[in-house]
C-alpha cells in the first residue's frame, strides 16, 4: 500500500496538494501526518519516511520507492492509476493545464508570503499590498481562461476535478481566509472547490487538529 507523509493539515499547503493527489488517483494509502516545527521536527524530519527529501512534505512511498514535491507525485500517481485521472486529453487543454499548474507551483511568491495557509481562521479583508494583489489578479484571470475555454463540462477549471484544480486548492483556503474578494465567476469555482467531497474531508481533518505554529498565526492569535 502507498504512504503518504503530510504536515498539519491547518497550514500545509504541500501536503494538501499531495494529499489531494492520493485521494484522486483512488488508490489506497496510509496517511502519516508529522507535526511541523515543533521541538522535536529537526530529529523526526532526519528519520527514515522523511529523510530521502530532507524533510520535505510531502513524501509518497511506494513500497521502498520515495517520490516528493507535489507535481512529481502527481505525475508518478498518473501513470500508477491509469493516465486518466488528473490531466485532460484534449491536446490544447492539456498544454494549459500543465502550464498554469507549473506556473502556481514556481509562482506567487508574494501571495505565498503574504497570506500563509490557515484554516483555522477567516480574517477581516485587508487591501493587498501591490504585488499581492497582482499575484490575486493573475490567478483570476487564468481560472477564467481554463474555465471559459475548457471547464463547460463541470465545475472545474478542466470540467472534471483534476491536476490543475489539485495545484490550486491551497490559494482557495488562502482566498477564504483573508476574506480576498474575487468576481463572481472566481467565487464559483473557489466554491466548487471548497465544496469538494476531498476538500471537506481536509477541512474536517484539519479542524480536529490542537498544533498550533505561532509563526503562522496572525498576530493578535499569538
Amino acid at each position: 500500500m502507498l504512504k503518504l507523509i503530510i504536515g498539519n493539515k491547518v497550514y500545509s499547503s504541500w501536503s494538501l496538494r499531495g494529499w489531494l493527489a492520493v485521494k484522486q488517483s483512488g488508490l489506497p494509502f496510509e496517511e502519516v501526518v508529522a507535526p511541523l516545527y515543533d521541538d522535536a521536527w529537526p530529529e523526526r524530519k532526519a528519520q527514515a519516511d522523511l529523510a530521502p527529501s530532507v524533510g520535505k512534505v510531502p513524501t509518497l512511498w511506494d513500497g521502498d520507492i520515495a517520490v516528493w514535491d507535489s507535481l512529481a507525485i502527481i505525475d508518478y500517481l498518473d501513470a500508477l492509476s491509469g493516465g486518466d485521472r488528473f490531466w485532460p486529453k484534449d491536446k490544447a487543454a492539456l498544454a494549459l493545464a500543465r502550464s498554469i499548474s507549473a506556473e502556481m507551483h514556481s509562482g506567487y511568491q508574494a501571495l505565498r508570503n503574504a497570506c500563509t495557509m490557515n484554516m483555522r481562521h477567516v480574517l477581516p479583508a485587508q487591501e493587498l499590498a501591490p504585488d499581492v494583489a497582482a499575484n490575486v489578479a493573475r490567478i483570476v484571470d487564468l481560472w477564467d481562461r481554463a474555465r471559459s475555454r475548457f471547464g463547460q463540462g463541470g465545475d472545474y477549471l478542466f470540467g472534471a476535478f483534476g491536476a490543475a484544480d489539485i495545484m490550486f486548492a491551497p490559494v482557495v483556503t488562502r482566498f477564504v481566509t483573508y476574506s480576498i474578494a474575487l468576481p463572481a465567476s472566481a467565487q464559483a469555482y473557489r466554491d466548487a472547490v471548497l465544496a469538494h467531497p476531498f476538500m471537506q474531508e481536509w477541512a474536517a481533518g484539519a479542524e480536529q487538529e490542537e498544533w498550533v505554529i505561532p509563526q503562522f498565526e496572525p498576530a493578535e492569535q499569538g
